[in-house]
């Protein structure tokens, strides 16, 4: 595995904005966009709040021949593919989707051959729409009592022929591909919080054992459904305390922490290798690379006596994620100049990734800023760590760190403070997503001079 990586294109797509440049204007002004929930009554659950996604029309992210093909899309899946358009924009890619007239002539020249690239792509559990549902399930019912029968006889029978694609996670990926034609390897990672950043981990190994040059990864996810707000309430994770104010309800890290938030949304990124990124930069003054890749490691959370609902206190498996990706990126520790963490502001969550730190990092914790993403844009979920990666990635380009808010009180050992934005000489960035269930990921990013 001797290709290096490198990141060339984000899409982040959250409540913060469209795209990398609205997401880190409103990280570099501190402005949270946690808010009550508007896209449904939210009065009947005991949290009213989230970072919903607004103005994202799908069709405004496809090719016009493929619009009809959005009316059986999620709003995961529009999500992906919205962010996948961001990202490939981003890098300055010539694909089947970002330049649909040009790709059907016969002389259209891709920036990669589709076979080189690839997609992998962080999904959760898709919630049906219950308009689609409750016009289906009327037809099973028999004496005023639900008839499961009388579903499969009559009730499944008006939902569209189609319905099921709409709802299968590894529709993310399939819809990314045929839209970019990208035919190289591709995969759905289902691992809660941790999917999008071993979806990116995914894509780097695939680059990196040459098959692949270029690839689509990341996560998305959106929970903020009925359903979903139901069963978020159920793990005891959210925030049930601030509806009244919202922009600061998630407290990441903060001895306040009373838990998060639902955010919408993810990000994709664009990941090359090197060798073929320096060979269209030779031809292409705009093309840029925001960070290299030099570092994965993931690990499993084991805490038997909870089932892994909870985490270990001590933060064991987050420590050996973190340290899986400092060795793979051949750094010591004190290396890091910054940590993006997971940061759910949920605080046995909280608690562990301290732990974890303070196990990897020892007494130079106090000395690396942390600067996490949920205060900003809730809880993504499987979206949640291509988020992180997109700051990550673009706080080393810019040679900044975001703004931290809402954490006036940081847990004891962590430099988490409230703080505005600053400069800083950022040479590495460590990230990593615990997931609800036990899955971690961490990645290592490290400052591209060209």
């Amino acid at each position: 595995m001797s290709r290096q990586v490198v990141i060339t294109g984000l899409g982040p797509v959250s409540g913060a904005g469209l795209g990398m440049e609205p997401t880190w204007q409103s990280m570099l002004t501190g402005a949270s966009a946690v808010q009550r929930i508007d896209l449904f009554d939210p009065s009947g659950f005991e949290s009213q709040i989230a970072a919903q996604i607004r103005d994202l029309k799908v069709r405004d992210f496809v090719p016009k021949s493929y619009r009809k093909a959005t009316k059986v899309m999620a709003t995961d899946i529009e999500h992906a593919v919205a962010g996948a358009d961001l990202a490939a924009r981003d890098a300055g890619l010539a694909t089947a989707g970002t330049d649909p007239d040009a790709a059907k002539s016969d002389d259209f020249q891709p920036t990669y051959p589709p076979s080189r690239v690839g997609c992998h792509i962080g999904a959760g559990l898709i919630a049906a729409e219950l308009n689609e549902l409750t016009s289906a399930l009327a037809e099973a019912v028999d004496n005023g009592t639900f008839s499961i029968h009388k579903w499969g006889e009559e009730g499944i029978s008006h939902l569209t022929p189609l319905w099921l694609l709409k709802y299968l996670p590894n529709m993310l990926a399939c819809h990314v591909t045929i839209v970019h034609n990208a035919q190289g390897p591709s995969n759905t990672i289902t691992c809660s919080e941790a999917s999008a950043l071993l979806s990116i981990g995914e894509s780097m190994r695939v680059i990196q054992r040459d098959a692949a040059d270029m690839c689509f990864c990341g996560g998305a996810e959106d929970k903020l459904n009925l359903m979903g707000l139901l069963r978020q309430h159920m793990t005891g994770r959210l925030n049930t305390m601030d509806n009244d104010n919202p922009a600061s309800a998630v407290r990441s890290f903060s001895q306040s922490a009373a838990g998060t938030a639902i955010g919408q949304g993810g990000a994709i990124v664009i990941l090359e290798s090197l060798a073929t990124f320096e060979s269209r930069a030779a031809n292409d003054e705009s093309a840029k690379a925001y960070a290299e890749l030099v570092g994965f490691g993931a690990s499993q959370t084991v805490n038997r006596a909870k089932r892994n609902l909870s985490p270990d206190d001590q933060g064991r498996g987050i420590e050996l994620a973190i340290n899986a990706a400092l060795r793979d990126a051949n750094v010591e520790p004190g290396a890091i100049d910054l940590i993006v963490p997971f940061g759910a502001a949920v605080p046995e969550y909280d608690q562990a990734e301290a732990a974890a730190l303070q196990r990897v990092f020892g007494d130079g914790l106090m000395n690396i800023p942390v600067a996490g993403t949920k205060a900003y844009v809730g809880n993504c979920f499987a979206g949640a760590g291509g988020i992180d990666f997109c700051v990550a990635a673009k706080a080393l380009a810019e040679q900044k760190i975001p703004a931290v808010i809402n954490c006036d009180d940081p847990v004891e050992g962590l430099s988490a403070s409230t703080a505005p934005t600053r400069d800083a000489e950022l040479n590495h960035v460590l990230t990593y997503s615990a997931g609800f269930g036990g899955q971690n990921a961490a990645m290592v990013l490290k400052r591209f001079n060209r």
